[in-house]
């Protein structure tokens, strides 16, 4: 097609997929946004960033700034929860490109009177946009253009910055190419900055033996909202089936008393919209959610779409399964495990359709009936993406604060596709990076690369699935820096949180799983239980919402330290009001130290200015005048976490 555009745009980032997918932003947060944007020959270019929110009709337009190589930026702040729409135009700027022409005659000592009489016609196409006050000096240029006994005063303005202002505030847009439409989805604050803590419903017993209920869940709720929690996740709550049910420690035969796993949904007592009999009704469930909400908690979900052999699903919508000649259905393997108590969902189904809405509609009932707005998704990998995207954009038209984690420890491309398809946040391979190297390689590829802008990390130090080899048997030290790690490095975090403050290790021999498993058994917790573990949780917990730094993930710079058992960085938030230096030995054992080095030019400030740095944990303060400085940790407390005074 022809086009007598005559500007290019090009590299513009963020874009994700050539603007196939959209990126994230939390309400109030700011896109950044650069470009190259080329114009031939040697005319003045400039350049704008045009957005507006789905609701609005009107666009809102800021300049772009042009950087070194014709490169340039902009930014704009969205305001509201929802899509923006934003584009990139670029144009030559045929007033601006007369007055810099203009100038150039004049300090060759050319004679401008013909340049000037051409300089009154963009002046006059300003009038119908002017202020009262800009029209005055509009009348003011035009007399003294066109007038040669003034001639000294009209070059004089013609170099003067108050016409190159108006100019600028009312281009002269010639030629203009605009780049495709971008789009920003823009959710609530949590969706950026969350605290989660995980245990099962079940477990909640103050009598050892006895299956826990709502009403148990509630006794608990002022204990978890003081360690500064803010997000408590469920495992499934619905009725567990009774064919193929799992026996402790997944034995594929369950014995009398057995309570199976909360994953092998369904049963005849319901499906996804029922709730587990032992557990309450769904009133209680309604008043948990409630009270949780009022001490700060909101409770998120488990939405595992899978269902027992005796879920109703299974006689109600067969078209939803896979049958075999044999009459039956394989059950869910990933090998070497096998799901016995399972029957995957068959996507490929010719009734995809009114499979779809089943399973939407499975989603909707929680979040109308009962408040719920957060959404923990079991393995969504192993269903179709666009299946995700369809899903998440449609409870998102009704109910934008609904949020979405991703739990799915796979492939890393598999996982940046479920973050383009709409997830909220994603569990990540934290939970297995232990030294120096592996953190900041993975860190720096999260907070550097296009992930930055649509990938959010949950950094979990374990889960019920996961009982990983570096906390097998480990002391209260690994813990300590395991917590320090998640709480500092990431704005989300999450933690199966009585395993892990009660430091409970033990595993099946050889694998990364915990022995006696909560998954397929009660198990009994001391929840008036407190230690070291649980203070300093708690301790770290508040500091992030106290400290801006903290609620976000990207905003880092690692420092150099010399000693591969001690990592250190600098995490700063938007406006650079709060700085804190985080320095943590990855050290279970031994005392480890070194000098680390302030990053002088991120922090403003040159070598030799004195800083004041406050140890949020021990309330320490010290003075720092040089920029390499000695710190020295020990596994009791392996960990500084400063905050910087300039």
């Amino acid at each position: 097609m022809l086009n007598q555009e005559r500007v290019v745009i090009e590299n513009v980032s963020p874009e994700i997929n050539n603007g196939a997918f959209f990126i994230k932003r939390v309400v109030n947060e700011k896109v950044h946004i650069t470009a190259d944007i080329i114009g031939d020959g040697h005319d003045i270019v400039q350049a704008s960033i045009r957005y507006k929110h789905k609701s609005e009709r009107n666009w809102t337009e800021t300049r772009m700034q042009p950087l070194e190589n014709d490169s340039w930026k902009g930014e704009f702040e969205v305001q509201k929860q929802g899509y923006y729409t934003y584009q990139i135009q670029g144009w030559i700027d045929y007033a601006l490109n007369w007055r810099h022409g203009t100038i150039r005659k004049i300090d060759d000592g050319q004679y401008v009177k013909s340049e000037l009489l051409e300089g009154r016609d963009y002046l006059q196409s300003l009038y119908k946009k002017a202020t009262a006050e800009e029209k005055k000096y509009i009348n003011e240029l035009l007399d003294i253009f066109q007038d040669e006994k003034q001639y000294d005063t009209a070059i004089a303005e013609v170099k003067s910055g108050k016409i190159h202002d108006l100019f600028y505030k009312y281009p002269s847009k010639g030629l203009m190419a605009t780049y495709q439409d971008l789009r920003v989805y823009v959710d609530r604050e949590k969706a950026r900055f969350s605290t989660w803590y995980e245990f099962f419903p079940r477990s909640a017993s103050e009598k050892e033996g006895k299956h826990g209920t709502f009403k148990d869940c509630e006794r608990l709720l002022p204990r978890i909202a003081e360690m500064g929690f803010d997000v408590l996740y469920f495992p499934p709550i619905h009725p567990i089936g009774e064919v193929n049910r799992k026996g402790k420690n997944n034995t594929t035969e369950a014995y009398h008393g057995d309570v199976g796993s909360p994953w092998g949904i369904g049963s005849k007592d319901g499906g996804h919209t029922s709730i587990h009999k032992e557990l309450g009704s769904l009133k209680d469930f309604k008043n948990l959610v409630k009270k949780a909400k009022d001490l700060g908690l909101e409770i998120a979900m488990d939405y595992a779409l899978q269902a027992a052999p005796d879920h109703p699903w299974v006689k109600e919508f067969p078209e939803f399964f896979k049958w075999r000649p044999d009459g039956t259905v394989q059950y869910a393997e990933n090998p070497p495990k096998k799901y016995q108590d399972i029957q995957p969902i068959y996507f490929d189904t010719v009734a995809w359709k009114k499979m779809w809405k089943e399973l939407l509609d499975t989603a909707l009932f929680w979040i109308e009936e009962c408040g719920v707005n957060i959404y923990r998704v079991d393995n969504p990998h192993t269903k179709p993406f666009h299946f995700w995207g369809w899903l998440i954009e449609e409870i998102k038209k009704k109910h934008p604060d609904v949020l979405f984690l991703s739990e799915a420890f796979t492939k890393s491309k598999v996982m940046q596709q479920l973050a383009k398809q709409g997830f909220t946040q994603s569990y990540t391979y934290f939970t297995w990076r232990t030294n120096k190297h592996e953190l900041t390689e993975y860190v720096t590829e999260l907070t550097t690369t296009d992930q930055r802008e649509y990938f959010r990390p949950n950094f979990w130090p374990n889960t019920p699935d996961i009982n990983p080899y570096h906390l097998q048997g480990a002391n209260e030290a690994m813990y300590l820096i395991r917590y320090g790690l998640a709480s500092t490095l990431s704005s989300s975090i999450g933690v199966y949180g009585p395993v892990f403050e009660q430091m409970v290790s033990e595993a099946i021999p050889g694998k990364e799983e915990y022995l006696d498993s909560e998954k397929y058994q009660i198990r009994h917790w001391d929840w008036n239980k407190t230690n070291k573990l649980t203070t300093i949780m708690g301790s770290l917990n508040h500091i992030r919402k106290e400290n801006p730094a903290l609620q976000q993930t990207n905003n880092i710079k690692f420092c150099h330290i010399e000693n591969d058992q001690i990592i250190a960085f600098y995490k700063y938030d938007e406006e650079r009001a709060n700085e804190l230096l985080i320095v943590i030995s990855l050290d279970p054992y031994y005392s480890q130290n070194g000098h680390v080095q302030l990053p002088l030019h991120e922090l403003g400030i040159h070598a030799g200015h004195p800083v004041q740095v406050h140890d949020l944990i021990t309330k320490s303060s010290y003075h720092w005048h040089d920029e390499w400085n000695f710190v020295e940790l020990h596994p009791a407390l392996p960990f500084h976490i400063f905050k910087i005074t300039k």
